[in-house]
């Protein structure tokens, strides 16, 4: 395999674009996300990390617009700029959060942003309980009583971003030679390696661990987005946001509760007012070079752990 032309080092936020900002807004703090700041015509929500933003939605029609990642260095940018062929320039990034970027287009012709220097904010502490665990440390909790007050969930960052393609082999080996991920899992169908139908893919940090996938490729018809996948805290955080979406009674549910068995995640999934799909997920694998590639049939690899199998409403979903 070729050298990419550059490795990011993670996700930095999703863009959509929303016909109404004030009901975007409210289903995304419903969410679990927190306000960092609002233009006439852009929304910029944060979690409780020290994103300046993780999710960006612009005025307009409902549609997916980009998936951005972290270059390391500014040079990445520039090398960027140059070595790839649909590169834009290095721009500045006339929004709040600052700082610069490229764009790409990738195969299906959806936006990827490479950005860096983005404004930093200072950390919300979250107050989280330890789990006495009988199998690791039964006491400890020694003496404090769990008691989680009811609301929305806690959102610490953007984990992964997911889109859907007919163009999976053309889609895998762009963005691998663009911005250096590879891949953790391949799933695959018929007995064949070769007809692989959904990429797992990982930031590539040589012998540090990183999250299992930070964006996969799964196989569509056509091409859109899947979902966007945000961490919380823990186990109890994904069953406190789902009561909390669920006691709204205004968003439909797509999947969860379950565990995966690819990243091993703690998942639940919902869709915003316009059907584009957001998921709630904790205690992910972490992986290392070490691991390499592995190829995984489909009927093992997009099972559940626990909790009900993929409805059909989420495996052909895709958001254009």
């Amino acid at each position: 395999m070729s050298e990419p032309i550059i490795r990011v080092r993670d996700i930095a936020w999703g863009r959509i674009q929303s016909p109404d900002l004030d009901k975007q807004e409210e289903f995304l703090t419903r969410f679990g996300m927190i306000t960092s700041e609002r233009t006439n015509d852009k929304l910029f929500m944060r979690g409780t990390g020290s994103s300046h933003h993780i999710h960006i939605t612009e005025k307009g029609d409902p549609s997916f617009i980009s998936l951005a990642f972290r270059a390391d260095s500014e040079d990445d940018l520039h090398k960027l700029a140059k070595e790839a062929g649909d590169a834009s320039g290095v721009e500045d990034i006339d929004e709040p959060g600052g700082g610069k970027r490229v764009r790409l287009t990738e195969p299906n012709g959806y936006t990827i942003e490479v950005v860096h220097g983005i404004e930093e904010v200072d950390e919300i502490p979250l107050e989280r309980f330890a789990y006495n665990l009988g199998n690791i440390d039964k006491y400890n909790r020694a003496g404090e009583l769990w008691r989680t007050p009811r609301g929305p969930a806690h959102v610490m960052r953007i984990g992964h971003g997911v889109m859907g393609t007919p163009k999976m082999e053309e889609c895998t080996a762009w963005i691998r030679h663009h911005i250096g991920l590879i891949a953790s899992d391949e799933v695959y169908v018929e007995d064949d390696k070769e007809k692989v139908i959904a990429s797992f893919n990982r930031i590539d940090a040589g012998k540090d661990f990183v999250d299992h996938h930070v964006f996969l490729y799964v196989h569509n018809d056509n091409a859109g987005l899947n979902h966007i996948s945000f961490e919380v805290p823990d186990f109890d955080d994904v069953m406190m946001g789902h009561e909390h979406l669920r006691d709204m009674g205004e968003y439909d549910h797509v999947w969860g509760i379950g565990r995966h068995v690819l990243g091993s995640q703690i998942f639940d999934y919902w869709k915003d007012p316009w059907g584009r799909v957001h998921e709630h997920w904790a205690d992910t694998d972490t992986l290392n070079t070490d691991y390499g590639t592995r190829y995984v049939p489909a009927e093992e690899g997009l099972e559940s752990q626990w909790g009900e199998p993929a409805p059909m409403e989420f495996i052909g979903h895709v958001s254009p």
